[in-house]
This record gives C-alpha cells, structure tokens and sequence, in this order.
C-alpha cells in the first residue's frame, strides 16, 4: 500500500511540473467524454420523447393496418413499400366493425388520410384531411370539442358534407369569427362547419392543430374515390388481455381475408406494447452505433496520452535510471508511469463529464426554444459509462509506454542521460 501512495504521489508531482503537456493531453479525452456523455442524453432524450408521444394516444390501443404481403410488419421493405406508394386496398371499414365486436373492444374507428386544398373566400390551404368514423371522438381522448359538435354515425352513412376543423385551421379561415355553420371548399365542394377541436398541439411531427375531420365515407366516395381504409384504432376495456385481442383480431382478419399462410397478411395488428418493445431495440441499436462513433474521438485522446507518456520516458531516463540503481523494482517505475495515464484520463473523465452536462442542459434549452419538447436527460449509466470509457482509455494506452520506461535498466537509462 505504501508503495502505490508513493507512485500516486510522484505520478501527481510530475503532472503539476507539466501544466502544459497536461492540458494538451486532457483535450482529447475531455472531448471524447463530453461527447458520449452527449449522445447517451441526446438517445435518452429522444427515446423519452418518442415514447410519451406514442403513449399520448393512450396505452390501451390496438392498431389494425394495411401491410405489404410476405414482409415483416416491422421490416424496412413493408415500410418502405407504403412509403414509396403501394397502395394495399383489402382492409375495409367492415373489417373493423366485425373486429369491434370483441368482448375486450370499448370503443374504434377506422380512418384514412388525405391531403387536399381547402379554402373559405379568398383564403386557401393544403390540409390534411382525416376522414374517421364517429367513433374517434370517443377513441382518441385527446380529440375533445371547443365549440360546435362532432358528426355522427347518421352523418357518415348518409355521406354528409360536414368537417370539424382543428384549431389552428378556424384561425386560418375565420381568425376570432364564429366558425361553426359557416361554408368551406375541400376540392371544389361545400362543406359545413360543425365543430371546432380545442387546441393539441403537436404529436410527434404531426400538427393535429392543422388539420379537418371529416367523416370517413364523405371522403372516401366524394373526394379520394376508393372504398378501402388505411387503419383501425381499437380502445381496450382490460390491457391485461391485450395479446389475447390482439390474437382474436388477427384470426378475425385472416378470415375475412381468405388467408391460411401467415405469410400472405395484408394487414398488421399491433399493441403500444409491441411499439415500446420494437423501440427499444432501435433506440439500443442507435446507442451502440454511436458510441461506437464517439468512442474514436477517445482512442485519438488516448493516442495524445500515449505520445505524451513516450515524451516524459525520454525527458526522465536519468530519473528512472537513478530511482532503479538506488533499489527500485521495475514494479514501480511501471505503476508510477502508469497512475500518471489513469490520472490523465480520470481528470480528463470529471472534466468531460461536467462539460457533457453542460453541453445537454444547452440542447435541451435550445431545442425548447424550437417549441418542442424534448429533455436530453442525464441517467447514471451514461455517467458510469464515461468514467469506465475514461479509465479504460487511461490502462490501456498507457501501459505500453509505462512497460518500456520499467524496461530499462539503471546503467542504460544513465548511460542515455
């Protein structure tokens, strides 16, 4: 024990006399900890946002969707092919009404998305239309009324030409003007006003403020021209039997769909469970990828701390000669040499560390400034994994150049002096 104080001691006192190599050489690891702290945050930050979004749809929800034939619902070619414009055109509003018949089904609807142009007098816009059934005021919580109503059933069956707009589209079209009973334009026919939602704001990247419902067979016949929907969001009345719905609505699926094979499923039934457990592993995946990225700013910091060390051998040859000849052991000058590379990284580590808060705290301020939410947060992993990456980076290039210093022998080193 009193050996290993005495090496800290002299590994602090040769640190001290070198300010400036010091610094130079904690430049490097303070950056390469800063940035995994950084990146762990941005991660966390990200996963927390994305999540509270999906979970704002409530947690007791089951989505029923179209999906690309013989791909994996979760694959980048299902994704991918939706994306790119393959139109899958067998889930139908029918579909969802048999799979609402479940015992554990409290409420749904079935929608579909457009986008066309809107307009009241001289004002005009391209909006999001979200054609729904009824039951989407009851579905969605966050759907909640300011003035007006919503359309009914009635109002869908019988293809009225009615919308209830969201907030930020009433202040478009009317400003502090009454809306409600007032006429607009989607595609060059009249519709009428019969509800304005309260305010919600963004979901994810998606402005639920800026867009109009309408009801789902209004859009589908007399704007879109199809008779397929895209979804169906089912309200449960238990989470706890959710995979058992989520079985039930499959076998109902693929009975009305004709299909035997797994494999051939047009459609996609999913839980918010299955989105947390899909998330989690691409946000783990991401993790991984980046600090894979940011851990090579640590191996240039720790390359920096090992040209240093080669440096201080050179200049203290006659030191390490002088300290062998009077009786010590190789064991020592190795420790010394190599409690000066930990210290190194450790103080660059605690640097790095404070820096890295400093360094979220300011993204998290900015991008609030941007009006989203998001708060890069600093969990106790991220702080335990800079300080390991740190201390790890400090053994090990650290010691090869302490093993050559601890290799010389007292008549070499003095003879090199």
């Amino acid at each position: 024990m009193q050996e290993i104080l005495i090496s800290i001691k002299l590994a602090a006192r040769n640190l001290r006399s070198n300010i400036g190599r010091t610094i130079l050489s904690l430049t490097g690891i303070v950056i390469g900890v800063a940035a995994v702290i950084v990146v762990l945050s941005l991660g966390a930050g990200l996963k927390n946002f994305v999540f509270g979004q999906i979970e704002s749809f409530g947690s007791d929800i089951i989505e029923v969707e179209v999906k690309v034939p013989n791909v994996s619902k979760t694959s980048t070619q299902n994704a991918g092919g939706i994306a790119g414009g393959t139109v899958i055109t067998t889930l139908k509003a029918k579909d969802a009404e048999e799979i609402s018949e479940l015992s554990n089904i409290q409420s749904w609807y079935a929608g579909i998305i457009s986008q066309q142009l809107a307009s009241y007098q001289r004002e005009n816009k391209q909006l999001i239309i979200f054609g729904a059934t009824a039951g989407v005021f009851e579905a969605d919580e966050k759907v909640e009324i300011e003035s007006g109503t919503i359309f009914s059933k009635e109002d869908d069956d019988n293809l009225k030409q009615v919308v209830v707009l969201g907030s930020e589209v009433k202040k478009t079209f009317f400003r502090e003007d009454e809306a409600v009973g007032k006429m607009i334009k989607i595609k060059n026919q009249s519709y009428r006003v019969v509800g304005v939602l309260k305010e919600r704001g963004l979901v994810g990247f998606f402005n639920f403020d800026d867009i109009i419902y309408m009801p789902l067979e209004t859009l589908q016949k007399k704007i879109m021209g199809i008779d397929h929907i895209q979804f169906a969001i089912f309200k449960l009345k238990n989470t706890e039997f959710t995979n058992m719905t989520v079985s039930e609505a499959t076998a109902i699926m693929r009975d009305r769909h004709d299909i035997d094979d797994p494999d051939d499923d047009d459609f996609a039934v999913s839980s918010i469970e299955e989105f947390r457990v899909i998330l989690d592993k691409v946000f783990l995946i991401i993790n991984i990828l980046l600090l894979a990225l940011t851990s090579i700013s640590l191996v240039v910091g720790g390359v920096g701390i090992m040209n240093v060390m080669y440096v201080s051998i050179t200049e203290r040859t006659a030191e390490i000669g002088l300290r062998k000849a009077v009786g010590a052991k190789k064991s020592d000058v190795l420790k010394q040499f190599l409690f000066e590379s930990i210290f190194l990284t450790l103080l660059g580590g605690i640097i790095g560390i404070g820096f890295g808060l400093a360094l979220s705290w300011f993204a998290t301020y900015a991008v609030s400034r941007l009006g989203i939410v998001v708060e890069f947060q600093i969990e106790a992993n991220s702080l335990l994994i800079a300080g390991i990456f740190s201390l790890i980076t400090g053994i090990v290039f650290g010691l090869y150049p302490a093993r050559k210093g601890a290799d010389l022998s007292p008549m070499e080193a003095l003879r090199k002096e």
